[in-house]
């Protein structure tokens, strides 16, 4: 007997689609590799996501080997099941074939004036504390008046459209000067990227966490550490403000451009800061970027 013929080595074939004469072997085609990679990026094994989809490890098993297809409910419960945000559980959908499920407006497009217009409320409402709305990359889309307390001493190469506020807060040549607890807040930015691009992995995001770690002094882990999230503390002329942060996300989106952004609004931490925030807004600060 040849050693390929015992019950191991039958065993260990590839599995094989016989059609009249010719005898092809299956390769797991696109929605197969990509399902295959996102329960490997969840960390989850088969039954886990069987479990949460509500199917089988088999029929997942057969998936996952392009012995079967999926139809297109399967596809969005998968894409349900794993988190996938809107643009990714569009990319699933046409790796098996399908249309995508959402759009991608854009945040001027004319169908999005209402929501345009409700958001830009909400950034005047939080006057006179500053607050911005930026896409999932920091790309600073509207932001209030007060904002401009950020934009003091900053060169308009930081200035200039599309500016990121995530760079802006890290640059050396942009708040990083100004900011007392650098080490700590800036960490806490990036590990907040960090976060996100752990749960929907994007080569650009690595890339402006490397970037961004790369102007971040060495962080002091002593015996007061107490984590990186932490208040950001900025010297400004009138004196040093202490602001905590807020994010507010469009949960229920079904347009790609509503989901991919958040409204970041910023606290005074104490009541100094606050009557230093009052102060400025009555003397009418700097403007935002255009």
């Amino acid at each position: 007997m040849r050693p390929g013929d015992s019950l191991q080595g039958i065993a260990q074939r590839p599995a094989v689609l016989t059609i009249g004469i010719m005898t092809t072997a299956t390769e797991p085609g696109p929605f197969a590799r990509e399902l295959r990679r996102w329960r490997g990026v969840r960390r989850w094994s088969q039954l886990d996501l069987a479990i949460r989809t509500g199917t089988t490890q088999r029929y997942l098993s057969y998936l996952e080997q392009g012995r079967s297809q999926p139809g297109r409910t399967v596809v969005m419960r998968l894409a349900e099941s794993l988190g996938l945000a809107l643009r990714e559980r569009n990319a699933l959908l046409m790796s098996a074939g399908y249309a995508p499920a959402f759009d991608e407006s854009g945040w001027d497009a004319p169908q999005l004036e209402p929501m345009r217009t409700a958001l830009k409320s909400g950034l005047d409402g939080h006057m006179p504390y500053p607050a911005l709305i930026a896409d999932q990359r920091g790309i600073l889309l509207d932001a209030n008046a007060a904002f401009g307390l950020f934009l003091e001493d900053c060169p308009p190469e930081l200035l200039r459209p599309p500016v990121n506020v995530r760079r802006l807060a890290l640059h050396p040549d942009g708040l990083a000067h100004r900011t007392v607890n650098l080490s700590e807040w800036g960490r806490h930015v990036t590990e907040a990227l960090r976060t996100r691009a752990r749960l929907s992995p994007d080569p650009a995001l690595d890339a402006l966490i490397a970037e961004l770690e790369s102007y971040l002094p060495p962080a002091d882990l002593g015996p007061g550490y107490v984590g990186f999230a932490v208040p950001l503390r900025l010297r400004s002329d009138d004196g040093e403000l202490r602001l905590i942060t807020t994010l507010m996300s469009v949960a229920t989106a079904t347009d790609i451009s509503l989901a991919e952004l958040h409204l970041e609004a910023f606290l005074p931490a104490d009541q100094a800061t606050a009557e230093i925030l009052r102060a400025r807004a009555e003397r009418g600060p700097a403007g935002t970027p255009s």
